[in-house]
């Protein structure tokens, strides 16, 4: 029984240091817990609703400034032309921002996307 104790304490060690000091062993142990999260953050209602949220909120966002860049694009006042590049500038980076959000996020939707949230957006040429 003494050495059945001893046994435990030495796998224990052993464990540890291979979890925390040997690069497989900390690999292993971050794609357990990153599975973990996934799985945490794929039934988790409140993570669903943050990332539903966010995605809502940029759409209007891009769309608005791409409206904005519409109406004045062709404009012959060089103001507005001006805002018409701004609003582009906007809508690009949010569209960039928004296809990178959407592909770090799609998990917690399981093929389950709602229908007013894009899988894409556009960006302006």
């Amino acid at each position: 029984m003494k050495y059945v104790g001893i046994i435990l304490a030495i796998l224990f060690v052993v464990a540890i240091i291979y979890f925390s000091a040997v690069p497989a062993g900390v690999a292993t142990w971050n794609n357990w817990w990153h599975g973990v999260q996934k799985a945490d953050d794929a039934t988790n209602y409140e993570t669903l609703k943050k990332v539903e949220d966010t995605c809502r909120s940029m759409i209007t966002s891009y769309e608005s400034d791409k409206l904005t860049y519409e109406q004045y694009k062709s404009s012959d006042n060089t103001e507005m032309q001006g805002w018409a590049a701004q609003a582009k500038m906007r809508a690009n980076k949010t569209a960039m921002e928004y296809n990178n959000y959407i592909l770090k996020n799609t998990y917690v939707w399981k093929g389950n996307v709602p229908a007013d949230i894009y899988m894409t957006l556009d960006v302006i040429e």
